[in-house]
C-alpha cells in the first residue's frame, strides 16, 4: 500500500522535480518506509512506500522494466500475483512481490492485463517510446486515483491534497456538487469538491498522450449480475463459503504483522472466523468500545474473540479521548465526508499496536441484503398498483397519505409515491437522501440549487440493471454510490493516515459477481443476512447472528449536544458567512437541532461541520458565483 503522484507535462525538469517532490511529500503518511522519483522530459512520477510484500529495495518504486521503456508507480495489493507470474512468458524477476509482476503483465498483455488482476489498485505506467501515460483503477473502487487536465498537462495522485500541493491546481470549490453532497453525504465520481479535479471511475483505465485523454471501462458491476443463477440453496451455500474463504485466505498474504477489525457483528465476525480457520497462528483483533451502552458492542466482539481464540485489543473511546484526537482525524480527511472518523480511531489503534495490515468486514451488508433499503425497495415493488395511476394524481394524493407518518419520513414518502415509476433508477436516490427537497431550497442559493451536476450516478449500469433480481439491483446501487464514495473512500483516507493497509475480502470481485447472480428467493432473509450465515455453517454463534444490528457508529447525537457543541457552533457560524447558503439558514438548522426537532438529525449538522472544516483547513476559495459548467470531455466505451 502506498501513495502515488505524477505530472505528465512539457515543464522543464527542475520544475517537474520540485513540484513532484511537494506532491509526494504531502502524502508521506501513506508510505513512511521509503520514497522514490522518476523524472524525465515530459513525465515525473513519485511514490511513497508502505512495505508489505517483499520488504527489500528490489521492490522499490518507481519501477522500470529491464528494457528501460516502461516505468510504473502503483498503490495497492494484487493477491493472485503468483498465478499471473506463472502465466507470463519466461523471464527473470528481480523481486518477489506483486509490483514487478503487474508491470510485466502490462508489457505482455496491455490493458487486457487488468482483467487478470484480483485485488485493489491504482497505477500509472509511462511508456517512454510512445510518450504516453496509462492509468487504471481496480474494479470495486477500493483505491482512489484523482487527476486534473490542464491543456497538454495531466496531474494525478492518490489524494486530493497531493494535487493541491502541485501548484498546478487552484484551491477552488466545485460548487456544482454542493447539492449532491447535501443529498447523499458525498459526491460521485468523476466529480470531486475541487473545480477541475476528477476521480477516475472504478473499473476504468485511461490513456494520456499528446495532450489527449481517453478512458474506457474494463468492468461493469451491473453486467456482472447476468445471467441470474438458478441452482439450489445448498449449491449457493457451498460456492459462497468457498469464494469468501478463498478471498480471506488471499488477503492474509503479508510479510508484515496482520490483524482484523472486529465489531461483533455478522460481517466482521465471519472474517475473523475464516481467518482463524486459515492459519495456525493467533489472529489479532481490534474493537472500539464505549461507555454509552446503546452504542457499545464489546459483549459480542469479546464473544467472537473468545470463540476463535484471538489476541483481542479494545480501544475504549470517551468524548474526552475523541476530542483530543479530533484535530488529527479531521486533518486526515482528504475529501469531505460525513463519515469515516470511526475508521480513523480503530486504524490508529491497530497501527500503534504494531500492525501494518488489517482485514475488514466491509461489504457484507451490500452483498447479502443487510441494509434496510433492501427490504424497503422490495416493499415498494409490491405497491406497483399505485403506479398505475397517472403521476399527477399520485403527486396530489401523496401529501395526504404522508400525514400518517412522522415528519422526518414525510418528504421521503411523498417523493416515493410521486416517483415516475418503480424502476430502481427512479427510486434509489430517494432512499439515500439526507436533506429533502424543501430543505435544499431553503439552504442553497438559486444558482447552486439549479446547477447541473454529475447526473444519475447509476447511468453506467445501462439496461443491465433492470434485468437483475431486485436484491442485486440494490446491491449495485449501494456499491456504486454510498459504498464506493463514502465507506471505501473513508476507509482509504482514514486508515492510510495511520499508515495502515485495510483489506476487504467481501469485495473480492469473484465473490461479488457470484453474489449478484443469486436469485431473490434464495437471498431473501428471514433473519439478518441469512444466506451468508447459512453458507458459513455453524461458524457464527446464534448470539451474534440474531442480535440487534447496531453498526460501527459513534454516539454523535449525544456528543454534538455535549462536548462537540463548541466546535459545531464555531464551524457553522463560519460556514454561514461564506455565502454558500442562504443567510442565517445554517444557524437556524443548528438551533432546530438543539431544540430536539425531528427534522434536524445529527447527520445533517455533522456533514455541514465537516464541510466547513475541510474548506477552512485547505483554504478553499468559495467566494465566487457559480458559472456555466465546463466539463472535461471524456471518451468512454462500455
Amino acid at each position: 500500500m502506498c501513495g502515488i503522484s505524477g505530472i505528465a507535462s512539457p515543464l522543464d525538469l527542475d520544475t517537474s522535480r520540485r513540484l513532484l517532490q511537494k506532491m509526494t511529500d504531502r502524502m508521506a503518511h501513506r508510505g513512511p518506509d521509503g520514497h522514490g522519483y522518476f523524472v524525465e522530459q515530459g513525465i515525473a512520477l513519485g511514490h511513497r512506500r508502505l512495505s508489505i510484500l517483499d520488504l527489500s529495495d528490489a521492490a522499490a518504486q518507481p519501477m522500470t522494466d529491464p528494457s528501460g521503456r516502461y516505468t510504473m508507480v502503483y498503490n495497492g495489493e494484487v493477491y493472485n500475483y503468483e498465478e499471473i507470474r506463472a502465466e507470463l512468458p519466461p523471464q527473470e524477476f528481480r523481486s518477489s512481490g506483486d509490483t514487478e509482476v503487474i508491470l510485466a503483465a502490462f508489457i505482455a498483455w496491455g490493458p487486457a492485463c487488468l482483467k487478470k488482476l484480483n485485488g485493489m489498485f491504482a497505477l500509472a505506467i509511462w511508456d517512454a517510446e510512445e510518450q504516453s501515460l496509462f492509468l487504471a483503477r481496480d474494479r470495486m473502487g477500493i483505491k482512489p486515483l484523482y487527476y486534473a487536465l490542464k491543456g497538454e498537462e495531466l496531474i494525478f495522485g492518490s489524494e486530493v491534497r497531493a494535487l493541491l500541493a502541485s501548484e498546478r491546481v487552484a484551491p477552488r470549490l466545485n460548487r456544482r456538487v454542493l447539492k449532491t453532497y447535501l443529498q447523499y453525504y458525498t459526491v460521485f465520481a468523476p466529480d470531486t469538491f475541487l473545480e477541475g479535479v476528477q476521480l477516475l471511475e472504478a473499473g476504468h483505465w485511461a490513456k494520456f498522450k499528446g495532450g489527449k485523454w481517453h478512458t474506457e471501462a474494463y468492468w461493469n458491476l451491473a453486467q456482472e449480475g447476468l445471467p441470474t443463477l438458478t441452482s439450489d440453496r445448498q449449491t449457493h451455500h457451498k460456492h459462497i463459503r468457498d469464494l469468501l474463504g478463498q478471498a480471506v485466505e488471499k488477503r492474509m498474504i503479508s510479510d508484515v504483522p496482520l490483524g482484523a477489525f472486529l465489531s461483533g457483528g455478522i460481517d466482521s465476525s465471519a472474517i475473523v472466523g475464516l481467518m482463524a480457520q486459515a492459519t495456525e497462528q493467533e489472529v489479532h483483533t481490534f474493537s472500539v468500545v464505549f461507555d454509552e451502552a446503546q452504542y457499545d458492542e464489546s459483549t459480542y466482539s469479546a464473544l467472537i474473540a473468545k470463540k476463535f481464540r484471538t489476541q483481542h485489543h479494545t480501544v475504549k473511546l470517551t468524548p474526552e479521548d475523541f476530542l483530543h484526537d479530533l484535530p488529527a482525524a479531521l486533518e486526515a480527511m482528504d475529501h469531505p465526508s460525513g463519515d469515516g472518523l470511526n475508521s480513523y480511531v480503530v486504524s490508529k489503534a491497530a497501527r500503534q499496536a504494531g500492525f501494518t495490515v488489517a482485514l475488514s468486514g466491509l461489504g457484507g451488508d451490500e452483498l447479502f441484503a443487510g441494509y434496510p433499503v433492501f427490504a424497503q425497495y422490495r416493499q415498494i415493488q409490491r405497491l406497483a398498483f399505485w403506479f398505475l395511476l397517472p403521476q399527477g394524481v399520485r403527486k396530489q394524493a401523496a401529501p395526504v397519505l404522508a400525514r400518517w407518518v412522522s415528519p422526518h419520513k414525510a418528504d421521503r414518502m411523498k417523493s416515493l409515491l410521486s416517483a415516475r415509476s418503480t424502476k430502481f433508477q427512479d427510486l434509489y436516490g430517494i432512499f439515500r437522501r439526507i436533506f429533502d427537497r424543501e430543505e435544499l431550497s431553503r439552504l442553497l442559493v438559486a444558482a447552486d440549487l439549479n446547477a447541473h451536476g454529475a447526473g444519475d450516478p447509476l447511468d453506467f449500469a445501462g439496461e443491465a440493471l433492470a434485468q437483475l433480481p431486485t436484491y442485486a439491483q440494490v446491491s449495485v446501487g449501494e456499491i456504486s454510490t454510498y459504498t464506493q464514495h463514502v465507506l471505501l473512500r473513508d476507509t482509504d483516507q482514514m486508515s492510510m493516515a495511520s499508515s495502515l493497509e485495510v483489506r476487504v475480502p467481501f469485495f473480492d470481485h469473484e465473490l461479488v459477481s457470484y453474489a449478484l447472480k443469486v436469485p431473490d428467493d434464495i437471498k431473501h432473509p428471514t433473519y439478518a443476512k441469512q444466506l451468508l450465515v447459512e453458507s458459513l455453517d455453524d461458524l457464527l454463534p446464534s448470539e451474534v447472528v440474531h442480535r440487534k444490528k447496531m453498526g460501527f457508529v459513534f454516539p454523535w447525537a449525544v456528543w454534538l449536544k455535549g462536548p462537540l457543541k463548541p466546535l459545531c457552533e464555531s464551524h457553522l457560524q463560519r460556514l454561514d458567512q461564506r455565502g454558500l447558503f442562504q443567510p442565517g439558514v445554517v444557524i437556524e438548522l443548528w438551533k432546530s437541532y438543539l431544540s430536539g426537532s425531528l427534522r434536524s438529525s445529527w447527520m445533517k449538522i455533522w456533514m455541514l461541520v465537516i464541510l466547513e472544516d475541510w474548506l477552512h483547513r485547505n483554504q478553499i476559495n468559495t467566494d465566487y458565483k457559480i458559472q456555466e459548467s465546463v466539463s472535461i470531455s471524456r471518451e468512454k466505451q462500455l
